[in-house]
């Protein structure tokens, strides 16, 4: 991850055009522990790395080396943050492995009544506005009603944003792009079908 964060902060620091004393100056960061990061001499902590890509204006999910979420939304001037932590990577598609653990956290308004995020994977959400690559923010719940966009964790092992339904014993989870089939859960082909949260918001309606 070092190799990645140190390529991409030089990346965005020359297409910006920032020096290390620019950087240090709106990050709070002493220009020599920049420049002890940008050599490889020290790995930046998480807090640094937040610092540094609220700075950039890009997230630190991105700076980190993931693929998705570069562009961060601008927050109003002197609203009251919080920081959740972004869990990793559900599919809106065919469901992913479990959520990366490598935990590290977004700025979202206290106003926002939720409790993690996850970058999204693929497509099959587009018809709700949800694209790959965007950050989804997720209220801890353990149930939801039906037709709503759940996160929702298969065998315990996979993970992946759709709506959700439940009749009797069965559960369907449906996307919202008619090129992907429902997904029908019953006890006979799945083991385990947990519900992790309800979708919030999105970072870019983040206001």
């Amino acid at each position: 991850m070092q190799n990645k964060l140190i390529e991409r902060l030089r990346q965005t620091m020359e297409q910006k055009d920032i020096s290390r004393a620019e950087l240090s100056r709106r990050s709070g960061i002493r220009a020599s522990s920049i420049s002890d990061y940008l050599n490889g001499r020290y790995a930046p902590k998480q807090d640094k790395i937040d610092l540094m890509a609220q700075a950039l204006n890009v997230s630190p999910a991105w700076l980190m080396g993931y693929d998705n979420a570069k562009q961060l939304p601008k927050l109003p001037h002197g609203a009251q943050l919080k920081k959740v932590p972004m869990l990793g990577y559900a599919a809106a598609g065919r469901p992913l492995e479990d959520l990366n653990q490598d935990v590290f956290y977004v700025d979202v308004e206290n106003k926002y009544d939720v409790d993690f995020c996850i970058t999204v994977a693929g497509d099959s959400m587009t018809g709700a506005n949800i694209y790959d690559g965007d950050i989804v923010f997720i209220k801890k719940t353990s149930t939801v009603s039906n037709g709503q966009i759940a996160c929702i964790q298969i065998d315990r092992e996979k993970v992946c944003l759709k709506r959700f339904y439940k009749t009797g014993d069965t559960v369907q989870l449906i996307s919202e792009n008619p090129k992907y089939p429902p997904m029908l859960f019953t006890s006979q082909n799945c083991e385990s079908l947990q519900i992790l949260g309800l979708a919030i918001i999105k970072q870019s309606e983040v206001k």
